[in-house]
């Protein structure tokens, strides 16, 4: 699919064949780690009454959104556009006329949909759409969730109408403090009210303490190894289920489910979307310290053991990580500590001490709550009316 514009429904037209202006495109992909907080921020503009028909997404055709954009009834257009590897890559050369093909294309679109704001949402998927706005002189509103922002967020920050922030003191230009994106569905889990419920939809006992691991939706190996571990030290353990999303590429080399009412309940599985439902199931979470699953962890009230990517562009998931674990609000457990034996000591002290696991809950739902709120959506509207500070 080479520079498919791939479109669900299409721009909306009126009776008289008049297409109606575009409210927003949003653009970014590549993982669910950018994928998600675009349809978040699509999702809340609905909810503050934007027809589904006025907003789209433009992605790559290689990334997670080929297969999470199609349900959601959004128009999408995914472009021929690559990453630049950090290593020496013979894809490198790839790179610049790619960039430049996706550019053009993402230009064509805008022309056709005349949005009022393109939302960046950060990635190197992002890259053509706002190269095209900034060209067109279309407001760009640059949405930074890390703490550290990354190169592509950087870059388009320059030429932004405003920055989105999640973190206080950005280092980029024209930045509110506003949260990060978060679905309107996560926002509205209750785990105390929601808990019962959703362990019933996702086949999870009622009487166990319920551990959920997940390293992103491309998987952890490290993660899974250690998580791996702990499964057969804790194969008597009848008090405990695992629900483990292990990423499709490592669902081969996993260890199989086990079911034994007298042991430990473990389950594993590729890839998960029902999300709000394991964050009001979830006892406890073992994840990554990608930007959304720290937002959604700290929306929630989860508390969680974050073990950061230590691969990640400057280390900035551990930077990440720290702005819950220096308040109280998730324990941080490093790559190069984890091993089936500190896992199995740290978990099951959190087990032994429900006080501890209340307070760590306490701690995040009150770092969430710069994230359930309105102030990201209310600032798109903010630039794409024209009325915002930096609206041209």
């Amino acid at each position: 699919m080479t520079g498919v514009d791939s479109r669900v429904g299409g721009p909306a037209v009126e009776g008289g064949g008049t297409q109606v202006r575009a409210h927003a495109v949003v653009t970014g992909g590549g993982t669910s780690g950018h994928v998600l907080p675009a349809l978040a921020i699509m999702d809340r503009l609905v909810a503050a009454g934007h027809p589904t028909s006025t907003l789209h997404y433009v992605g790559t055709e290689r990334g997670i959104e080929s297969r999470l954009l199609p349900p959601t009834g959004y128009g999408f257009t995914l472009l021929d556009v690559v990453g630049l590897q950090r290593s020496l890559s013979r894809r490198n050369l790839a790179v610049l006329p790619k960039l430049v093909g996706a550019t053009r294309r993402a230009g064509r679109v805008l022309r056709e949909l005349r949005p009022a704001v393109v939302v960046n949402v950060g990635g190197y998927a992002s890259m053509p759409a706002t190269f095209a706005a900034r060209r067109m002189r279309i407001p760009v509103v640059v949405v930074s969730y890390d703490l550290r922002p990354g190169l592509a967020s950087k870059l388009a920050a320059r030429g932004a109408a405003a920055v989105a922030a999640a973190f206080p003191d950005s280092p980029l230009p024209r930045a509110r403090l506003t949260g990060a994106p978060i679905r309107p569905e996560v926002i509205a889990v209750d785990r105390g009210r929601d808990r019962a419920a959703a362990r019933a939809e996702l086949g999870l006992p009622e009487d166990r303490f319920v551990i959920t691991v997940f390293g992103g939706s491309l998987g952890a190996k490290a993660i899974n190894g250690a998580v791996a571990g702990l499964v057969g030290a804790w194969s008597d353990r009848a008090d405990v289920a695992i629900h483990h999303v292990v990423g499709d590429r490592w669902l081969a080399d996993a260890p199989p489910s086990r079911t034994d009412p007298a042991g430990i309940m473990y389950r594993v599985i590729g890839y998960e979307d029902r999300m709000p439902q394991l964050y009001a199931a979830s006892d406890l979470m073992i994840t990554r310290a990608g930007a959304s699953t720290i937002a959604e962890l700290a929306a929630t009230g989860t508390p969680a053991v974050v073990v950061p990517w230590p691969g990640a562009a400057e280390n900035h998931q551990l930077d990440n990580a720290r702005t819950l674990s220096d308040v109280g609000a998730a324990i941080l457990l490093e790559e190069h500590e984890l091993s089936t034996g500190s896992l199995a000591d740290l978990v099951g002290s959190l087990i032994a001490d429900p006080t501890r696991l209340a307070d760590i809950a306490a701690a995040a739902h009150l770092a969430g709550g710069r994230h359930r709120g309105d102030s990201l959506i209310e600032l798109v509207d903010e630039i794409a009316a024209g009325t915002g500070a930096g609206a041209r």
